[in-house]
């Protein structure tokens, strides 16, 4: 269920605290409630994956260590776990917000589809990835009932971007000649391929970022044009990102990187604590 992976539906909250609505407790309570079927989602698509990918992961150094590629967890309960949390989350959303329903019925069919079929098809399976970003991101809106800005999806489809194919660098270097036996798609990347989308998908990740923040949307929806001022933490980061993952080759996954590069974990705290100040305290000019 990798529940270390559970921070990436934190997402869901960027629609709560963009929007100004963060001390608003009826609405904090829905997004916390969002936080919780996503982690449910997300959990029974992890173990979906290990299930489909079995074979392969026990070609991997280090994910031959997961329980189902191990044989440490029976294929039986797996599929149970699948099952249930599936049912769990659908019933849920249902409860909670009908357009957020629709949101991850539309996570858990695409995931599935990648699982089973599209994860061997070059860049497809990147895009499939960064897709969950996007629709985390977009549910949290849709949960509170706030218009989802374009801004929200191109901000986070380019980062989400530019981390699905880091990953897939960091597979192709850490695996290298046998890459191809643990994904197929790895037999159509190359790092000299993978470092370009990487370089396009960062310079369209802080160009993109930084029109939001000097947007008319934005201003208005703030009331201020200091959001601006967290455009440098995001440079940081994304160039941080494309350091560790083509000098250091330190990429892989995303949420590893974010609990153990300390000067990424800094620079995410400073860029959450300025655009909080900028969003609820900072007075507007």
């Amino acid at each position: 269920m990798r529940p270390q992976e559970w921070v990436k539906n934190l997402l869901v909250f960027s629609g709560l605290i963009f929007s100004g609505s963060l001390f608003d407790v009826e609405k904090f309570v829905a997004s916390f409630y969002g936080f919780l079927i996503f982690c449910c989602a997300s959990s029974a698509v992890y173990v979906l994956n290990d299930l489909c990918d079995v074979k392969e992961d026990r070609e991997h150094p280090t994910k031959c260590l997961r329980p189902l590629a191990a044989g440490t967890l029976s294929f039986g309960l797996a599929v149970l776990s699948v099952l249930v949390l599936f049912t769990m989350a659908i019933l849920a959303a249902i409860k909670l917000n009908q357009s957020f329903a629709v949101i991850i019925l539309a996570y858990t069919v695409t995931c599935m589809v990648y699982s089973f079929r599209l994860k061997d098809i070059v860049i497809l399976d990147v895009i499939l990835i960064a897709s969950g970003f996007v629709l985390r991101a977009i549910s949290g809106a849709k949960i509170i009932g706030a218009d989802v800005s374009e801004w929200l999806v191109l901000c986070t489809s380019m980062v989400a971007l530019l981390i699905g194919f880091g990953k897939r660098r960091h597979e192709m270097t850490l695996l290298e000649n046998v890459a191809g036996n643990h994904r197929r798609s790895l037999n159509d990347y190359s790092v000299e391929f993978l470092d370009t989308m990487m370089s396009i998908c960062a310079g369209a990740a802080v160009i993109t970022y930084a029109l939001y923040t000097t947007s008319d949307e934005t201003t208005a929806r703030i009331h201020s044009r200091w959001m601006l001022i967290t455009i440098p933490f995001v440079v940081y980061g994304v160039f941080r990102y494309l350091y560790l993952t083509q000098k250091l080759s330190k990429g892989g996954d995303p949420v590893r990187l974010l609990f153990h590069d300390f000067p990424t974990k800094l620079n995410l705290t400073l860029w959450i604590l300025t655009s909080g100040l900028v969003i609820y305290y900072i007075p507007p000019f």
